[in-house]
């Protein structure tokens, strides 16, 4: 059964949609304010938060920036504000659904069953760990992986050209292949590539993704392993060798 709570300083609203939601079969919480939210998220975790952003304490914004650090719950957004910027800072800081009032309950409803069947499926972890006694894991087939050329500056899929990277897509890529299957943070990719802290209302390097995927494709063929990884930052999920390791092979 799904957790959820309901942010929302509008008292009638708030009651009707718990009300909604518990009779649709999920166990339901209300807050009027992020204070409260963060009473309720200390007494019991939640899987969903349906966030409005004009609250009286703090805005939705700030709230959902704080849930992004500290809980792996969902957010939707259910807020009157429809402008673009504020749908884009939304889901730049973490939200998964922007919803615009007045909204149809059976909406959240389903909003909050996909989510639900999202994370469930999302669950299993990037990389299969190893089991307790197994002997070390062999190393990628090099016919069968992705090569990142750290001398010549590329990334070569199993079949197909080698792509050229650039200085940003190079320590970008470094930072993913060094432990293929486990996120890096965006916090520690802002770092690495601009000497600064991830700054939540950008989206350089979602921008930097994408630019890249759009490259390799076109150029190789190949459709890049890198995946976003929910509230965390990004994976490289295909086997990966080095050419160093590779030119050290007797």
């Amino acid at each position: 059964m799904a957790r959820i709570i309901v942010v929302e300083d509008e008292a009638d609203l708030r009651d009707d949609l718990v009300e909604y939601l518990d009779r649709s079969g999920f166990e339901v919480r209300g807050a009027s304010r992020g204070a409260e939210l963060d009473r309720l998220l200390e007494s019991a975790p939640a899987d969903v938060i349906v966030l409005d952003i004009n609250l009286p304490d703090e805005d939705g914004f700030s709230v959902a920036r704080r849930i992004r650090a500290s809980s792996h719950a969902a957010i939707i957004m259910l807020t009157a504000r429809s402008s673009l910027i504020d749908r884009v800072i939304g889901l730049e800081l973490g939200a998964d659904v922007y919803l615009v009032k007045p909204v149809d309950f059976r909406e959240v409803e389903a909003q909050v069953k996909a989510l639900m069947r999202r994370m469930q499926k999302g669950a299993a972890p990037l990389a299969a760990p190893e089991p307790p006694s197994a002997a070390p894991a062999a190393a990628p087939d090099a016919r069968k992986a992705w090569v990142f050329d750290d001398i010549e500056w590329r990334i070569q899929p199993p079949t197909g050209a080698a792509v050229p990277l650039t200085a940003t897509e190079y320590k970008f890529l470094s930072l993913l292949v060094t432990a293929p299957g486990e996120p890096v943070t965006r916090q520690d990719i802002s770092v690495a590539l601009t000497g600064r802290d991830w700054d939540p209302y950008s989206r350089s390097i979602d921008s930097l993704v994408r630019r890249l995927r759009i490259k390799v494709e076109e150029r190789s063929g190949c459709a890049l392993p890198v995946q976003a990884v929910h509230g965390v930052g990004y994976a490289f999920v295909g086997p990966v060798v080095s050419s160093v390791a590779e030119d050290s092979t007797p």
